[in-house]
């Protein structure tokens, strides 16, 4: 049974993120990047854009779990 899985390693500056789909032992990258949030200077601007991007991720991959790494 195919599951997919959201990482996403929280930063102030940099919010890193990864999609993977597991078959069994056989992982597959499906996508990841990062939002350079660094030159945003209004906290609730940042937010929003890491609403945006998880909204995203998470309409487009339909991820089963979510792994949050703590900052």
């Amino acid at each position: 049974m195919e599951r997919k899985i959201l990482g996403i390693d929280p930063g102030t500056n940099i919010m890193g993120y990864g999609v993977i789909s597991a078959d069994g032992n056989k992982p597959k990258l499906e996508t990841m990047g990062v939002i350079m949030l660094n030159k945003i200077t209004d906290p609730y601007e940042r937010l929003a854009a890491i609403h945006k991007r998880v909204t995203w991720l998470v309409e487009e991959f339909l991820p089963d779990e979510c792994a949050i790494e703590a900052p």
